[in-house]
């Protein structure tokens, strides 16, 4: 049986072809012009953009850090420069095994544990992405090394660094201070200033000291240098260059001689100085017992030493002369003094019989002088010469505590004096009113007989003390105290001079004021408690010696030296101020835990005094002599 011939539609088949033929022609011809609409945007729409994308692949914006301003002491010296150095640094982000990586460098370059160490500090405290430094300082030697395995260390380079160095070290480190890395809580305060921008590529700021205080002076500006790169990265060559401008250099009114006198003076007693010129409040000396060598942090302290300065029961990295808070002790009567006369309270001619103790009216206790059995008939000039507790007792109960705190808080005692260098204490001078905010407790007449003596509630600074005598030799002029005396342009050269600012002046009746300074020159002349140091100067000066009680002793009994803890023991105040008849000079001194103000912080007063007046370098030894207590105050707190 013959099967049925199946007949073909040709020309319906041909035209389902060309259908589906134009259909897919149609579709690749929409896929083409889609193509070629995104080509046109691409080429001729957005070519401006992506322009400026490929040549930011070929170029390169590379900040150039300014070198930073210098520290000079008057006369010039350096007391913080820079120099260039190369250092070993590391990128996290581009390390797969860092840990690895550190230890195949040390094959090539010695890393010891200290850089680590200290590695593993900065690691924790920057962004993976920066680069930072393992080792500094390479030798000549180390740079060729590390060049020729270069390649086996992707991630790691060599680069040219400028560094800071402070080469006075310990003598001028809490005035100083120093630089260290950036970290995060300064990023957030560059950029609330809005002065991120200018620390592009900078690695270091400003912590503490001069270093921090005047850091806009110091950094300078921030340059940039276009460069050409290779797919690779590499530099080829420089397009385009805005060199960066240097910081300004400070010239500090400080001497570095005297510092150095100074510091030898103390030997290696803990305490502090402040010399102060009366006639603008430059600051001439500043000590603080026991220093540091600020160079540790310019690229991050390590553990050990860290430990060391932090954990040291000398305390090293507590500014004392700043921040440093103690009862003034006997350097207080002078103020009292000058109150008693300006108030109408005393006279001079005005004298009380001192049995050695004084009591408030119905009040069985007794205040004792430190001198047992007292000074007969005192006056207020040999209230001053001799430092005669009773006398200052039997004042402070007639002036109140509260004109005592009007008073005296004119010198400048209790508040912060504006020094141009940051975390100055205020101290406290109290009153009343500060009692009941503080305690919640009245004001008894037994706290103002304590204060009177610089002990009680009573604090203040070195710093403070040096301002409220300059006070005295200037005839009530109050100046600013200040470290900077001049800005050096970095580029020009031109020096500009800080003026020396006027606080106010305390109109004074000048016939107290001289009977007041006449006992603090007997002070230091025979009969006085300074009269050791005083002896045989070739000029007059003026002082008064103070005790400052670190523990309180107990009712009923004397003050033991030798049966006492080290720590505990008195500390030495003296303040003073040299020519007499025309001060140059005005410091305060305090020695932690030496006992007396006339054996300890007066010689330190007198050969300080002999080289800035005279020229005269101290004893070979370089440190005070220890004179003998020519009748020194033994100012007590027995409340």
């Amino acid at each position: 049986m013959k099967q049925p011939v199946e007949l073909r539609n040709h020309f319906t088949e041909l035209s389902k072809f060309r259908t589906r033929l134009l259909v897919s022609g149609g579709f690749v011809l929409f896929l083409f012009a889609i193509l070629y609409a995104r080509f046109y945007f691409l080429q001729v729409v957005q070519q401006e953009h992506y322009l400026t994308l490929a040549e930011a692949n070929r170029i390169s914006i590379l900040p150039l850090v300014p070198n930073r301003g210098l520290i000079l002491d008057r006369h010039g010296k350096p007391l913080a420069q820079n120099y260039s150095a190369y250092t070993l640094e590391v990128v996290p982000s581009r390390i797969k095994d860092l840990e690895a990586t550190i230890n195949e460098l040390a094959t090539v370059i010695e890393i010891t544990p200290i850089d680590r160490q200290r590695f593993k500090k900065l690691l924790k405290e920057s962004k993976r992405f920066k680069s930072l430094p393992i080792r500094s300082r390479l030798t000549d030697t180390e740079i060729a090394a590390f060049a020729v395995n270069r390649y086996r260390f992707p991630g790691v380079e060599i680069k040219a660094r400028v560094f800071r160095q402070y080469p006075e070290k310990e003598i001028v480190s809490h005035v100083v201070g120093y630089i260290s890395r950036i970290n995060d809580q300064d990023l957030e305060l560059l950029e609330r200033n809005d002065e991120l921008h200018n620390y592009r590529g900078s690695q270091h700021i400003g912590k503490i000291g001069l270093e921090q205080s005047y850091e806009k002076q110091l950094h300078g500006i921030t340059g940039f240098e276009e460069v050409e790169t290779d797919a690779a990265g590499r530099s080829i060559r420089v397009l385009s260059r805005t060199p960066p401008i240097p910081g300004d250099n400070l010239i500090l009114s400080l001497d570095l001689g005297l510092q150095e006198v100074a510091e030898k003076a103390f030997g290696e007693r803990r305490g502090a100085l402040v010399a102060l010129d009366p006639d603008n409040g430059e600051v001439l000396a500043f000590i603080s017992k026991p220093g540091y060598d600020n160079n540790l942090f310019i690229g991050g302290i390590d553990q050990e030493n860290w430990n060391l300065l932090n954990h040291s029961i000398d305390r090293p990295l507590n500014n004392r002369a700043l921040r440093g808070v103690y009862p003034p002790g006997s350097t207080f009567k002078p103020f009292m003094a000058l109150a008693a006369l300006e108030l109408g309270k005393r006279t001079p001619e005005y004298s009380m019989y001192d049995p050695g103790y004084f009591s408030l009216p119905g009040v069985e206790r007794r205040f004792r002088d430190w001198k047992p059995g007292g000074h007969g008939r005192v006056d207020l000039h040999k209230s001053l010469v001799v430092s005669c507790d009773t006398y200052y007792y039997s004042l402070a109960n007639d002036l109140g505590i509260d004109n005592i705190h009007s008073f005296v808080g004119q010198f400048g005692l209790g508040k912060k004096t504006g020094i141009d260098i940051g975390g100055e204490a205020s101290g406290l001078l109290p009153s009343s009113v500060w009692k009941m905010a503080q305690h919640k407790q009245k004001w008894f007449a037994g706290d103002t007989i304590s204060v009177s003596i610089g002990q009680g509630y009573n604090l203040a600074t070195p710093l403070q003390l040096a301002f409220a005598t300059m006070i005295i030799a200037n005839n009530g002029k109050a100046y600013q105290p200040r470290f900077v005396k001049q800005i050096q342009n970095s580029q020009t050269g031109d020096i500009e001079s800080i003026p020396s600012k006027l606080l106010y002046t305390l109109n004074f009746k000048s016939k107290n004021l001289e009977v007041v300074k006449n006992a603090l020159i007997d002070v230091t002349r025979p009969g006085g408690t300074a009269a050791k140091a005083g002896a045989n100067a070739a000029y007059t000066f003026a002082g008064k010696t103070g005790t400052s009680q670190v523990i309180a002793i107990k009712q009923g009994e004397r003050y033991n030296e030798k049966a006492i803890n080290e720590r505990h023991r008195d500390h030495a105040m003296f303040i003073a101020y040299a020519p007499a008849e025309a001060p140059k000079i005005a410091l305060a001194i305090l020695v932690e835990n030496t006992g007396t103000g006339g054996s300890t912080a007066a010689p330190i007063a007198r050969q300080v005094f002999d080289y800035y007046l005279l020229g005269e370098q101290p004893d070979e030894a370089g440190t005070a002599l220890a004179f003998y207590d020519a009748g020194e105050d033994r100012a007590r707190d027995h409340l």
